[in-house]
């Protein structure tokens, strides 16, 4: 059985997810089920589906639910972009979020190209 606990990839996005839920409580209240939701379904998703992925037995059904979780990254990524441009986030922890963003992007293609070999 896989420990997801121990991945990189699994623990810098549950650390980024934290980020969005302490970063969107500042967002205005009618984002409550707009860009708020969206970006906490979004940063919940990629953590569990490293976390459901690993009790997968088979390779091809693991990489599906690690490729939903990069799906779930670039989501984020979008939905950054707009809050910025409404002025929902500041410019700083913004670009946090993305740096973190892309890490996790990165740790999770690398995971899906060894599981490829």
């Amino acid at each position: 059985m896989r420990n997801f606990r121990k991945w990189d990839v699994y623990n810098n996005a549950k650390s980024c997810s934290i980020l969005i839920y302490q970063f969107t409580k500042d967002f205005p209240d009618d984002e409550k089920f707009g860009l708020i939701s969206q970006l906490r379904r979004a940063s919940i998703s990629i953590v569990a589906n490293i976390a459901e992925g690993s009790s997968r037995s088979s390779e091809k059904n693991f990489k599906h639910f690690l490729s939903m979780s990069l799906g779930s990254s670039f989501e984020i990524e979008a939905l950054l972009e707009i809050s910025l441009e409404l002025g929902y986030i500041s410019v700083e922890n913004s670009n946090d979020i993305m740096k973190k963003n892309e890490i996790i992007q990165k740790q999770l293609n690398a995971f899906i190209s060894k599981l490829n070999k």
